[in-house]
């Protein structure tokens, strides 16, 4: 009898349950959550730009919306994983652990890509990466083309709004990178990207067991394909532009069969570049654009009460902005073709859902150092690339390797962030490895273009003076993944070679140009106007937390920004 009336009690409480949260999914006035990021978009530029916009962008955001102009990143290593996974989980990549694009794994001594994952390899034949074309090195180092959200250490706001919602929430991330689709997807979602390989969008089997039809569908319109022949054309006359009499700046990268100057040819879909060149252009945002559009109506996203969440990602910013960097005809033209792009998104997103039913947030993975020869032609000496591969040929550290008995290499490799030391070497010579990493750190620090080194041994015994760099890479260190020494360049300062490329622009610093970036919110009571104390990019996830009612991020240390929060 007492296990008949438990069970009644509980199928009562449980009906009492599903009522109430079906109370509260009704009353919620949010049916879609829309997460854009824009890779590389420094906080300065779209005020920057802002002549060339049209009334549906990038204005009616500012116009309609609140900006955060004093926004900023406050970990170390301003990468993309790292920036996109701080945007989705709101705490700082030494809790959530995705510490930079590529770190080593000290089990198997390989580099290992952020997303990589052998256990969940790419759905359907083809589609991986193609180590002949990719210019991206750090996809390159993966030893596997599968795929998934398992390194990351936290929930992210995409996961908590499933968690909360229940199997009614629909939750999907979008990019033409996949570390940009997966890190907001997070571990509930499904992530689908750009492949450059297969000129078509795709996903791993973590996510999906088949291809869904509308999937299939789409990739078979053969929208990148609509791009042959066609050129990235100047969307306006020269004069128009900030930049338009600098059209061929010697610094830009003259990439084989798009130049470096306007128009930039696509070519032919047979062409060994002709996906990359989608990519390193405006048209892959616009291909991206396509795809969500097709997502939304597809999944009936923000058809019921339940909240759903999309985040897209746009990349052509970056690409645009490592090959001509943030000051230059094309990077000024892409932004202006990126406004119409999310012209484009607003309308439809308002047409099938209504924007008085969406909360949007708008932010960027980091910001973007200048080109060390646009620096130098305004009489501006500084900046400067800086190369690794002779580091261990440097007289100090010839001197410390004959102190020390090394006979080979000291240094075993660097890849952004972080410095590798021969732990072998060290370890056959009986040597005290906190005291070879700390000098091998003070003479990295005597190098011209090096600001400041510091051992991961001293990070994690607490043996660094606290300033705001030291913070920041404090806001990095992870001790499962964190490389040897953590190597920060003077100000404008970067490795400009990519696997036999060399980049005009690049990012990854913790100064203000890399940290900078816009935080821009625009939905139900959300007062308008630019806020200028400062936020930080943490502060994003637990914020959305905060305006829906849902629980925050496992990880999550940011602050709720309250005029976000305090509807009119």
């Amino acid at each position: 009898m007492r296990r008949i009336v438990a069970g009644t009690v509980i199928a009562v409480m449980a009906s009492v349950a599903a009522a109430m949260a079906s109370a509260q999914i009704a009353e919620r006035p949010v049916r879609l959550v829309l997460q854009i990021t824009v890779d590389a978009l420094r906080g300065d530029l779209i005020d920057r730009y802002s002549a060339g916009y049209g009334k549906g962008g990038f204005r009616r955001l500012l116009e309609d919306g609140a900006f955060y102009v004093d926004a900023h990143h406050r970990h170390a290593n301003t990468e993309t994983v790292v920036g996109h996974t701080t945007l989705a989980t709101g705490t700082d990549p030494a809790v959530h652990g995705m510490i930079a694009n590529v770190w080593l794994d000290r089990g198997t001594n390989q580099l290992v890509y952020n997303v990589e994952d052998a256990d969940y390899p790419l759905l359907g034949e083809g589609g991986g990466v193609d180590a002949k074309t990719e210019i991206d090195p750090t996809q390159k180092l993966a030893t596997t083309q599968g795929r998934s959200p398992r390194a990351i250490r936290t929930t992210t706001i995409g996961d908590e709004i499933a968690l909360s919602v229940g199997p009614a929430a629909r939750v999907f991330g979008v990019s033409v990178k996949d570390r940009g689709a997966i890190t907001l997807a997070g571990h509930a979602g499904a992530a689908y990207w750009f492949s450059k390989s297969g000129g078509r969008m795709v996903t791993s089997t973590v996510y999906e067991d088949d291809y869904p039809d509308w999937v299939d569908a789409w990739n078979g319109k053969g929208v990148p394909a609509s791009y042959a022949g066609k050129s990235w054309e100047l969307g306006a006359k020269p004069e128009a532009y900030l930049f338009g009499d600098a059209d061929d700046q010697a610094w830009e990268v003259d990439f084989p069969g798009y130049g470096r100057t306007f128009p930039h040819p696509y070519g032919s879909p047979d062409g060994k570049y002709f996906t990359t060149l989608l990519t390193i252009s405006p048209a892959g945002d616009e291909i991206v654009l396509d795809f969500a559009k097709d997502l939304i109506v597809a999944e009936n996203l923000g058809q019921d009460s339940a909240t759903d969440y999309l985040s897209i990602s746009f990349s052509s910013t970056d690409y645009v902005g490592h090959l001509f960097g943030p000051s230059s005809l094309e990077a000024e033209d892409n932004l202006h073709r990126l406004d119409r792009t999310l012209a484009d998104l607003l309308a439809f997103v308002d047409k099938k859902v209504g924007l008085e039913h969406t909360l949007i947030v708008l932010s960027a993975d980091h910001g973007a150092s200048e080109a060390p020869g646009y620096l130098q032609s305004l009489s501006m000496q500084t900046g400067g690339y800086f190369n690794f591969d002779d580091v261990d040929k440097t007289e100090g550290i010839e001197a410390l390797k004959a102190e020390f008995g090394v006979a080979g290499e000291l240094v075993d490799q660097f890849f952004q962030p972080y410095l590798y030391l021969n732990r072998e070497a060290i370890a056959a010579r009986g040597l005290d490895y906190a005291a070879v990493s700390r000098r091998v750190a003070e003479e990295l620090e005597k190098l011209p273009g090096i600001s400041y080194a510091v051992s991961s041994y001293d990070l994690a015994t607490a043996a660094v003076a606290e300033t705001l760099v030291s913070a920041a890479i404090l806001a990095n260190f992870n001790e499962d993944r964190s490389g040897d020494i953590y190597v920060v360049f003077d100000p404008q300062w970067f490795v400009a070679e990519f696997d036999g490329m060399t980049v005009t622009g690049s990012h990854g610093q913790p100064w203000t140009y890399d940290s900078h970036v816009p935080i821009i919110w625009m939905g139900p009571g959300i007062e308008p106007g630019r806020i200028a104390r400062r936020v930080e990019t943490v502060d994003v996830a637990p914020t959305i937390s905060a305006y829906l009612g849902v629980k925050y991020p496992s990880g999550s240390r940011g602050r709720v920004m309250t005029e976000i929060t305090d509807r009119k």
